[in-house]
């Protein structure tokens, strides 16, 4: 399979911050939509764009909430958007259309984390799946117009090294049986990467681009928080005394840090004319078709290589179409 999975040489490093990356890029005139944008990686991206001079709109289920995380970040608006409910998906995208503004970057960056057990949304969708893939595959759909009057836009899907540890279940997406918390977390974040494929080929030419992008493990956002201090410590991810352990070769990252790749896919003129790929360290990630898992450990690098199943592009092309139906329902 060819694939355009090839580092570029970008010059930035697993190091480089979002503002290291948007050195010298002005934004002024460039509008923004940032899921999730008021917390954790997502709020220091929509700190990061501001930055830069982007209009940002933030979609989040409690709008007064998220204004109190923005406040002092200039040309920042919310939305109320919850990636569960349909209905909330279309409003928010009909509320932005009518404001008659071209969209330029679209960052789907919201993520459920592993609940304790299995949820299902109103339709009977895995709720990891439902929120971290189909609600946004629904908004992407429903922002077309505006990223076709952008004349020039991207799609960032925040995904995960977790892509390496389950293809989707097609033949029961929604766990029916045998679920496992963690795998689908795994099953949500290679669907995000197979949705940026499949979307790059479908609208580049309306010259909207596609991209995933691996932000690197950051303690402290709602996601990872999630595991508890035990887990944590024994993936290496803190120390003795809960303090986050900050190695970004190894994959461990501040928010800053993991908010740099997320800008980047987001802005970098190098990325221009490429589409279509899954982005770590500030660059396009090589393939690794070795399967081992993604491993934890004080002195591990976190595997975060994309997997050939992630960017399979049949596969992606399969989804779509199974996402189309799933959203109809």
């Amino acid at each position: 399979m060819t694939h355009k999975q090839h580092p570029i040489g970008t010059g930035f490093t697993a190091a480089s911050t979002a503002a290291d990356v948007l050195a010298g890029i002005d934004l002024t005139g460039t509008n923004v939509i940032v899921t999730g944008g008021h917390s954790g990686l997502g709020l220091e991206t929509t700190r990061a764009l501001s930055d830069a001079g982007a209009s940002v709109t933030v979609g989040s289920r409690d709008p007064d909430r998220a204004a109190v995380a923005l406040a002092g970040i200039e040309r920042v608006e919310t939305s109320r958007l919850d990636l569960l409910d349909p209905m909330s998906i279309d409003a928010f995208a009909a509320r932005y259309l009518d404001s008659g503004r071209p969209l330029h970057v679209l960052i789907n960056n919201a993520g459920l984390p592993a609940p304790d057990g299995l949820v299902r949304d109103a339709r009977g969708y895995e709720s990891q799946f439902a929120t971290n893939h189909l609600g946004h595959f629904q908004l992407a759909l429903g922002l077309l117009p505006a990223l076709r009057a952008a004349h020039g836009a991207r799609v960032v899907n925040v995904s995960s090294g977790a892509q390496r540890m389950s293809d989707i279940r097609w033949d029961d997406p929604h766990f029916t049986t045998g679920y496992d918390g963690h795998l689908a977390y795994a099953q949500s974040k290679t669907a995000n990467v197979l949705f940026a494929v499949e979307l790059d080929r479908r609208w580049a030419e309306d010259e909207i681009r596609g991209y995933a992008v691996h932000p690197g493990v950051v303690v402290g956002t709602n996601l990872n928080s999630s595991a508890g201090e035990d887990q944590l410590r024994a993936m290496g991810l803190i120390d003795e005394s809960g303090r986050a352990i900050i190695d970004p070769s190894r994959g461990r990252k501040t928010p800053q840090q993991g908010a740099g790749t997320i800008v980047f896919a987001a802005t970098s003129p190098l990325l221009a004319g490429i589409g279509g790929v899954y982005l770590k360290d500030n660059d396009i990630s090589p393939l690794d078709d070795d399967s081992k898992p993604v491993t934890f450990g004080t002195e591990q690098d976190i595997r975060s290589d994309i997997a050939p199943h992630a960017i399979d592009p049949q596969s992606a092309q399969r989804l779509w179409e199974l996402s189309e139906e799933l959203i109809k329902a």
